[in-house]
């Protein structure tokens, strides 16, 4: 009888829980969506760059352009941590909030990104990758600690930007867990935000996000997943090809 009764109510609380995630999920779900932004290399562009490269190669002059444009406009860089508080808890954001993430470990980021955000009072948000660390053209493990200091926020971006939807096994542990714990090592903070290498993911393995703490992982222009907002959401590059216009325009209207 006694193990009858535990059932029921079992089967009772992982029910409420179930409405509520679900609840939490279209909550998050009807919050208007943040403009996030994605950049990778910033420099000019090269006779050998292929044109798909270039709306991933951003030329420095753009670059100040685009986010002095933002100064300009009255926007507010925000983190991952205030983007969480407000889609999880409907916690206020500045007026016209925008985050601004950097993937890769580009060394221009340190040498374009940094100076240029700082100039405007702005913050960014670095997903490293740790393989490139200290390499010719990356940033090294200084420079990461120096950004998180400064108050940027340093995510994960796997070790050698494997593809995510490909991960089983032992690429858990040698993609996410040993980098994360490189960075929180570099950084003296907990790594809790992930970017996918190439924008690519798939829901059956987002549970493993979540087992390890992962508050909100990025991913690029697609439709987020309605079951799992978190951990799908979008940004957008801001190409190489764009004129400061057409950014501005991007920003306003693609979320």
């Amino acid at each position: 009888m006694l193990k009858q009764l535990f059932s029921v109510l079992s089967l009772g609380l992982i029910s409420t829980i179930s409405v509520q995630a679900q609840s939490n999920t279209a909550a998050i779900m009807a919050r208007k969506q943040v403009p996030v932004i994605c950049y990778h290399q910033i420099r000019d562009w090269k006779p050998t760059d292929s044109k798909t490269s270039k709306d991933y190669i951003i030329p420095p002059a753009a670059f100040r352009d685009h986010i002095k444009m933002l100064a300009d406009s009255g926007y507010h860089t925000i983190s991952p941590d205030q983007l969480y508080n407000y889609l999880t808890k409907g916690a206020p954001l500045p007026s016209k909030p925008i985050l601004l993430t950097f993937d890769d470990t580009d060394g221009d980021q340190w040498d374009v990104a940094r100076p240029t955000l700082k100039k405007y009072g702005f913050k960014g948000t670095f997903f490293i990758m740790t393989v490139s660390l200290g390499k010719k053209h990356y940033m090294s493990s200084a420079q990461v600690k120096q950004l998180s200091d400064e108050g940027n926020t340093i995510g994960g971006h796997t070790w050698n930007h494997s593809n995510f939807k490909k991960f089983a096994g032992k690429d858990w542990q040698i993609q996410l867990d040993k980098p994360d714990a490189k960075l929180q090592e570099i950084t003296g903070k907990q790594i809790t935000y992930f970017a996918y290498p190439f924008g690519l993911w798939n829901a059956q393995n987002l549970p493993e996000l979540h087992k390890r703490g992962i508050k909100l992982a990025f991913q690029l222009a697609d439709k987020r997943d309605p079951q799992d907002p978190l951990m799908t959401v979008r940004r957008i590059l801001d190409s190489g090809y764009w004129t400061t216009k057409t950014f501005s325009n991007n920003v306003r209207h693609s979320f």
